[in-house]
């Protein structure tokens, strides 16, 4: 990854800002319909943005929970997918303290990527 910059995640976070600044008032205005799609693109480039600059870290943080909440190794997609076999055999329910906090903390991750403001 280039260590330059504008970073990714910068150049993502300028055109979004731009498109929900700049161009979605003029569509708005011109094109109702073409506005809405507009402020659609620019909340997806604000979510690849939040992505790109924690995504990663949260990434590792899921995957550090799981090799802990399941004691082995593994990549984090084989990782998830063995407790969704858990999950879905009864091995582990919401009973589990250690498996709800583990759930609450991803969802907190995806939530500060997806839609920030939700909380």
């Amino acid at each position: 990854m280039a260590q330059d910059r504008p970073t990714a995640a910068e150049l993502l976070a300028a055109v979004a800002d731009f498109l929900r600044e700049e161009a979605t008032p003029a569509l708005d205005r011109a094109e109702p319909r073409l506005g809405f799609q507009m402020r659609v693109a620019a909340n997806s480039l604000a979510i690849l943005e939040r992505e790109a600059r924690l995504g990663g870290a949260a990434d590792a943080r899921e995957h550090a929970r799981l090799r802990t909440l399941l004691q082995r190794d593994g990549a984090l997609e084989d990782l998830n997918r063995e407790l969704a076999r858990q999950l879905r055999t009864g091995e582990r329910d919401e009973r589990d303290m250690e498996l709800m906090a583990h759930l609450e903390a991803t969802i907190a991750d995806k939530i500060a990527i997806a839609n920030p403001k939700w909380r």
